[in-house]
């Protein structure tokens, strides 16, 4: 018996991972391949071939393919890193290495900008789409046909075999008017040509079929759609299936990011925060410099293992800690010259430890609130992705300290959530 699925792919800074769902979203495959690290140098510039990805996304897609037996793919969607921008001709052709979302070179060109971006939006600042840009733009003297590209983009464009389409997400730091979801007058002011902006459709918009060529690499059926991506961080709250005003979703990574879903926009660089467009609502944010990279200054895998087991939620240490890896903070303060606070140390490592972890919930408690005073909904619940989700102990800490229910996100891949939007054809509204 023929059974239809639908496809997600998450291209991330080291892998790219494909998830296969049923109609009733259950997965039926997943398959995953490493990426190399992007090439750093000294100067800020953080670059990855195209090609790597193209050839990690064919890998996991015949990998993918080769596992779904009586199960027929109706549709793919694919999400990519935010602000991972490239330039190529109109056949796809990529004029050198893509700049990734870290790549910090771009602080003339964020100057340019502040001169006629409005205050609030999220195109300014060196690590934005924009700045990345105009970036390249000086440095690989693009010809007429030029096009300005991200991850998901590209790789999307590679598949259907026509270029120059992006999604509302993927374009909110390259200029897009979020509220209209086009491209403002303020913008013309910037010299852009020859390099041309892509055209820019809701996430899930149908982009036609696969190509007979990616159908013949991938072990996709050529009948296959392929539908408009988004952003990771985007993708990865789609799968906790958060879809209504006042849901909120943790990621205790490497940073703590805090994202909460409203009714209406926010843009507050001044704290770090902005807006993506979510399907009918809207997914407001901000990320901390805080979260798992301080705890692993200190600890290990095995001895955060250990000592998580060792947590006393209902006795507090006292330790008044701003975790911070190093100075500087993004949100809920944006100020790059504060100091960590690490201070006392006590000898029990166990107090030491949990007084980090009760430090990290303070800031997480903080940001809901900094979000609920610039006018997004308070949280309702709570739900946690990354590798802090599952400790118990903290867990139980962070309720204290944000006075909700919290609990680990059933799913937590951005790929599970772009298969969900190649299921819906969109963002669950």
């Amino acid at each position: 018996m023929v059974r239809p699925c639908y496809i997600g792919v998450d291209l991330g800074t080291s892998g790219c991972r494909a998830v296969a769902i049923d109609q009733t979203c259950n997965i039926i495959a997943e398959e995953r391949t490493d990426l190399p690290e992007p090439v750093r140098d000294t100067a800020g510039g953080v670059e990855q071939d195209l090609w790597l990805w193209r050839d990690a996304l064919i890998r996991v897609l015949r990998g993918l393919t080769s596992q779904l037996g009586s199960c027929v793919p109706q549709a793919l969607c694919l999400d990519g890193t935010s602000a991972t921008l490239l330039l190529c001709n109109l056949e796809g052709r990529p004029l050198g290495p893509a700049l990734m979302y870290n790549d910090g070179r771009g602080l003339a060109e964020a100057e340019c900008i502040e001169q006629v971006a409005p205050r609030l939006s999220p195109a300014r600042g060196a690590g934005s789409s924009l700045a990345k840009l105009l970036f390249l733009k000086r440095r690989r003297r693009p010809g007429p046909g030029t096009l300005a590209l991200h991850q998901a983009d590209w790789l999307l464009g590679y598949l259907t075999g026509h270029y120059g389409v992006s999604d509302w997400n993927n374009c909110l730091k390259l200029g897009l008017d979020p509220r209209t979801a086009g491209w403002p007058p303020w913008l013309s002011r910037l010299e852009l040509a020859p390099v041309e902006l892509p055209r820019v459709v809701a996430p899930g918009t149908e982009l036609g079929q696969i190509s007979a060529i990616a159908a013949r690499e991938t072990g996709l059926p050529e009948h296959t759609l392929v539908l408009a991506g988004t952003t990771d961080s985007t993708a990865a709250v789609v799968a906790t299936a958060a879809v209504r005003p006042g849901g909120a979703v943790t990621c205790l990574g490497s940073t703590l990011v805090l994202k909460i879903i409203g009714q209406e926009p926010i843009a507050a660089p001044q704290y770090g925060v902005y807006s993506h467009r979510f399907g009918a609502h809207w997914l407001i944010g901000g990320a901390s410099n805080s979260g798992g990279a301080v705890l692993r200054r200190y600890f290990d895998d095995a001895e955060i293992r250990r000592l998580s087991a060792t947590l006393d939620p209902d006795l507090p240490t006292g330790l008044d800690y701003h975790p911070l890896p190093a100075p500087g903070e993004r949100f809920p303060i944006n100020d790059g010259t504060l100091q960590p606070r690490l201070s006392p140390r006590p000898a029990d490592d166990r107090r030491f430890f949990q007084g980090l972890l009760e430090g990290i919930a303070r800031i997480e408690a903080a940001g809901y609130r900094r979000l609920h005073m610039l006018g997004a909904p308070p949280p309702k619940s709570v739900l946690t992705t990354g590798g802090g989700a599952t400790n118990a102990g903290w867990t139980e800490i962070r309720k204290r300290y944000l006075g909700v229910p919290v609990m680990p996100a059933r799913q937590q891949a951005a790929a599970y959530g772009t298969a969900i939007i190649a299921r819906m054809g969109g963002i669950p509204a």
